[in-house]
């Protein structure tokens, strides 16, 4: 069992290894287009029945390994008060030169948060045809638990896996010159072990947020 799961680890480390030298060939021979975007920090403070409690100022050195054209790093709270979320936007111009969002998965560990449990979870929002799937993390430090959403946002497209985001480079890259994508993550506190009650405050937050980012990121 061992050597199945090390042999397919392999083969899909072979596959992205392999999207990435097709996408930086397809990126890097033609001339690309850069679509323009306002800084994210005019994103609004007012999503919905949230509002922005904190603006949160990223450290150089994070910046300087996230490597992103721009970022955003919000604490929002709900009308009553009562619920927070945490709203992280990385936005990428280019993939040319290397640059690319780090899967928040990778990051955890790192940080000493480890995951408890994922699935992806589809969620109606206003503004796009389909309900949209997206990452769902439990994850926990100590005694302390949090509920993680992220998603990979580009050309007309929300990507949860991380292997069709790079997929979806190349195609984009080749068909419309482009390899602009943005990395949106928000973090939802679990309060007392209750996952689901947290996991409908992420939702609603979510709701909220989807319309202004399509208002905010190229499409």
């Amino acid at each position: 069992m061992v050597d199945l799961l090390k042999s397919t680890h392999a083969r899909i480390l072979t596959v992205v290894l392999l999207l990435q030298a097709v996408a930086f060939y397809a990126i890097a021979s033609r001339a690309e287009l850069t679509p323009a975007v306002a800084p994210l920090q005019t994103f609004p403070t007012a999503l919905g029945g949230w509002q922005m409690v904190k603006d949160v100022q990223i450290a150089p050195d994070v910046q300087e390994v996230l490597k992103a054209d721009d970022t955003l790093d919000r604490i929002y709270a709900n009308a009553s008060q009562t619920d927070l979320a945490y709203l992280f936007v990385a936005f990428f111009k280019t993939q040319r030169n290397g640059q690319s969002p780090h899967s928040p998965k990778n990051c955890l560990p790192g940080s000493g948060w480890e995951p408890v449990s994922t699935d992806k979870p589809s969620i109606a929002v206003a503004g796009w045809p389909t309900p949209i799937t997206i990452n769902r993390y439990v994850i926990e430090h100590g005694e302390d638990k949090e509920l993680v959403f992220y998603w990979y946002q580009s050309h007309n497209r929300v990507i949860a896996s991380e292997y069709s985001a790079k997929f979806w480079l190349v195609a984009d890259a080749i068909r419309y010159r482009r390899s602009d994508t943005a990395l949106v993550r928000v973090i939802v506190p679990i309060r007392g072990g209750k996952v689901d009650a947290a996991s409908k405050v992420g939702v609603e937050f979510v709701q909220a947020l989807f319309p202004q980012l399509l208002r905010q990121l190229p499409l």
